[in-house]
């Protein structure tokens, strides 16, 4: 098999899982998990970039901001992005090294802190969609957004979340740097939380941006602008499914663009679960990429082989 460049996202939720507390000591050993599939890509001669959603993670850095503004200074949701992107690219870097050592692979692996450009004209910032943090009841959401001012709607099946502005990325700051890593080898862990927000100021400076940007659109963007080879998007579910949850419930092996398109427009893939998935294929094969996989962690590899899986193609 020819040596691939593979873009990776993998979801905040698959670190931390809802059905557990959320410790430091269960990130790891989700991590871990996840990183032993990952580095039977890395055996087989590919390279990997690893992207990797924050939502729970930088929802509790929010909260412990929150409980300690008597104490000491707080800090900006651009700070709080970066300071995950910081402790879970420790986590991922240490269990991937790990797992490689057991395979006796000695390929390094970096994480880089990673910015991303964003329009400040972007709609989106008078329109916060991005839910953040842990699911609460009605009751509990009304009371913080009483007295924290948040913003909460209703995440379908999990409960009340906050919402943040998420803007479109526009480009990757890094992306010469995490190229350079990949052509030689080095597995790279980018792009966590789908990048820090920035802007250009008017002198031209660069700086942060109150929002949290969708992982599965910065990864879609990173794999364009370092030209990988394929770009795999793992979730929850072995397959995309359309009627989702009902008696006619269908997998889909193989989506075309125009139904993937078609299907967005009909609603098939909620905003808060899949389509965010989706929309970042489409973006992507729109754009020029290659090959969009959707698939869970656990069957990457098979997917990757044709065996499951979701080819989104055009």
């Amino acid at each position: 098999m020819a040596q691939k460049k593979y873009v990776i996202a993998l979801g905040g939720n698959a670190i931390q899982k809802a059905s557990q507390v959320g410790n430091i000591k269960e990130q790891f050993t989700n991590s871990t998990d996840a990183c032993r599939e990952f580095a039977k890509i890395v055996a087989e001669g590919h390279s990997i970039a690893l992207t990797h959603g924050n939502g729970p993670q930088v929802g509790n850095i929010l909260r412990r901001v929150e409980l300690s503004m008597k104490e000491i200074y707080p800090l900006p949701l651009d700070t709080c992005v970066s300071d995950s992107q910081g402790g879970m690219g420790y986590m991922l870097q240490q269990v991937m090294k790990n797992v490689l050592f057991e395979l006796g692979l000695k390929n390094d692996v970096v994480t880089v802190i990673t910015r991303c450009i964003v329009d400040p004209n972007d709609p989106a910032f008078n329109n916060p969609t991005k839910f953040i943090g842990s699911a609460m009841p009605e009751a509990l959401a009304k009371e913080h957004a009483a007295k924290e001012g948040w913003i909460l709607k209703e995440d379908v099946g999990r409960g009340w979340r906050r919402v943040v502005p998420s803007p479109w990325p526009k480009s990757i700051i890094e992306r010469r740097a995490i190229k350079i890593l990949l052509d030689n080898g080095i597995i790279t862990i980018a792009c966590g939380g789908g990048g820090i927000p920035v802007k250009y100021a008017e002198n031209g400076n660069i700086v942060g941006v109150e929002a949290v940007i969708d992982k599965d659109l910065a990864s879609a963007l990173l794999a364009l602008e370092i030209e990988a080879d394929s770009f795999v998007i793992l979730t929850g579910v072995e397959q995309v499914k359309i009627n989702f949850k009902k008696p006619d419930e269908k997998n889909i092996s193989v989506l075309t663009l125009a139904d993937a398109k078609r299907y967005l427009a009909e609603g098939q893939f909620p905003p808060g679960s899949m389509g965010p998935k989706i929309q970042a294929a489409v973006y992507y094969l729109e754009s020029g990429g290659k090959e969009v996989i959707i698939t869970s962690t656990e069957k990457i590899n098979d997917a990757i082989a044709g065996k499951t899986g979701t080819r989104v193609v055009k």
